[in-house]
Order: structure tokens, then sequence, then C-alpha cells
């Protein structure tokens, strides 16, 4: 049996030394990858970068093919740009990455790919670990949506995962090219949100989505209330937009347990007085995900106000006008 290909598909905006970083451990990887595919957005950023002398030895050094295309910030996608990226790779297997996602060890692509034993397979994502230097409010976050155990989730487990069931993410997810391409891929023209709603597609159409606990990387961000708010306005107009996989699964319930899991972690911790901060942020992300829901009626201006993606809503507005 041939051995499988795999390309890893990376967006890239202002890049810094992690993404120089992130390139010398994919090259540290057991499994051997094809080659490496970044999307730049804006081309004069990218030739800033190439003028510090440690990036340029950086890419001199890699072994790896590496192909880097440009688009325009108005012209990034979060789904049609990474599907853009697919076209550029004949690999049987891609994997989605993100800039800032550092893998913990050398064998983060085997590890991904192991689930994909089982032909139904349509996606494995792997485990975020928090970065040593966030909170633990955000610490706690990331091992509470990313378990230390396996799963493969199919559509029989919505009753009592719900909108968990679609969970995947971005960050780091593999992903079967043929079962890609019979889906037609990541939504184009989506704001936000392109995995979970492939994921949704791929389950009720029959599909599983693996989760690798083995698989790790390490990434956190430390957000601020207002940033909070927007990301949870954009999360929420994600799922208005496709009814055909969020219609009928809330997600405020999953949000609530785990902010009362969290309250719990920081007293058993002995640092309640975050429970304040958490309290704080939680109901910012509440507001900014109620905002989302009800983005339909409000005027073009508040919607700009709200989001963490302005240049999603002009390019929305123009293709809409023309």
């Amino acid at each position: 049996m041939e051995k499988p290909t795999v390309d890893i598909i990376i967006p890239v905006y202002k890049p810094d030394h992690t993404l120089c970083l992130l390139l010398q451990k994919l090259q540290e990887q057991t499994f051997v990858v094809h080659q490496i595919i970044l999307v730049n957005t804006e081309e004069r950023l990218w030739e800033e970068y190439l003028q510090t002398e440690s990036v340029r030895k950086c890419l001199e050094k890699m072994t790896i093919p590496l192909e880097i295309f440009h688009v325009s910030k108005e012209g990034f996608d979060h789904g049609g740009t990474r599907n853009l990226a697919v076209g550029k790779s004949q690999a049987s297997y891609f994997i989605c990455m993100t800039q800032d996602a550092l893998p913990q060890d050398k064998f983060l692509v085997e590890r991904l790919l192991a689930p994909f034993r089982e032909q139904d397979v349509a996606a494995v994502y792997a485990r975020q670990q928090a970065r040593e230097d966030c909170s633990p409010i955000e610490a706690y976050t990331r091992s509470f949506n990313y378990p230390d155990r396996d799963r493969i989730k199919s559509k029989e487990d919505i009753p009592a995962l719900g909108i968990k069931t679609f969970f995947c993410s971005n960050v780091c997810a593999a992903y079967r090219r043929d079962i890609f391409r019979e889906l037609e891929g990541f939504p184009a023209h989506t704001i936000f949100n392109e995995d979970m709603i492939y994921a949704g597609h791929a389950v009720l159409a029959g599909y599983r989505i693996g989760y690798a606990a083995e698989a790790v990387v390490l990434h956190s961000h430390d957000y601020s209330a207002q940033q909070q708010y927007r990301r949870n306005f954009d999360l929420a107009v994600s799922q208005v937009q496709h009814p055909e996989v969020f219609r009928g699964i809330p997600s405020e319930s999953e949000g609530i347990r785990m902010v009362k899991n969290t309250a719990r972690h920081l007293v058993k911790i002995k640092r309640p007085w975050l429970l304040v901060p958490l309290i704080w942020q939680s109901g910012w992300k509440y507001l900014g995900y109620r905002a989302g829901r009800k983005y339909q009626s409000m005027s073009r201006k508040a919607i700009l106000k709200r989001t963490m993606n302005p240049a999603y809503w002009r390019g929305l507005w123009e293709r809409e006008a023309s």
C-alpha cells in the first residue's frame, strides 16, 4: 500500500519569530511532510518579514518544499482562502494550522494521521495546551475543551454531546482530501468557524470527526473582555448563517458548564479572586454571542462596532451590491 502524503497549510498575517520556530518543528516530525503552503495576507508585510536576517536563514535551511502565495486583506476569507490553498495541494491528507501553534514534539503529524485508519473519519483535530505564560483561566479553558482522552464523534453522539459533536479547530486539524472534495470543502465567504461548519456537514453526512489527545500543540490567547465580545459576536453570526448545521443545537449550555467548572477549578487551586475576571469575561462573551444572534436586525455601523472581522462585512456588502 502506498504511503499517504501530507501537506500543511498555514495562513500567515504579520508573522513574527514564532513562525520560524513552527517551520523548524515541522521539519523535525517523524512523518515527513510533502510540502508546506503559506497563505500570506498582504505581500508587503511578508517582504518586511524577510528583511530580518534570522528569518532569511530560517527559510534557507528549510528542506521541506515551501510554497508561498499572497492575498489581500480584503480578499482573505477564513473558508475560501483555505480552500484556495487546498487547491494547490495534491496530497492525500492536509493539515491546517495557525502561525502561533507550536508542535509539542516530533510526533504531531504521525499521531494526527492515526485515526484515519478508520475510513469514515473525515477530520482529526489536535489537543491544544496552554503556553506557560497564559492566565489560569485560559489554561483551564484549554483543558476543558481539549481533554486527555482520544475520541471519535459521530451523528449518534449529538444527543449526548450537542454542539461539541461538531467541535474541530483549524489551529491544528488534519483532513482526508477525498472526503473534503466530496463535501465541497470549507464554506466560502464565512466570517469565522469554518472548521466547525465543515465538521458539522461531515457528521450530518454520516462521517466522523476524530480527536487525537496525544497530538499536542502549544496554543493559547489571553483575550481582553472586548476581544471576547467581538469573537463571540462573530461566532454567533457564523451559526446563524449556517442553520443547516446549528439549528436546534444551542451552545449556551456548554458555555455555562465551562464557566461553572472553571469557577470550581479556581477555588480548588486557591485563587478565588480570579472569579471576578472570570465572571466579567464570561459576561462579555455571553453579550457578544447574544448580539451576534441578532445581527440581521442591526445597522451596518452597529455590526462594524461589534465584529472582529470588519473586512469580512465590507466584502459581503460589496458582493451584495454588485
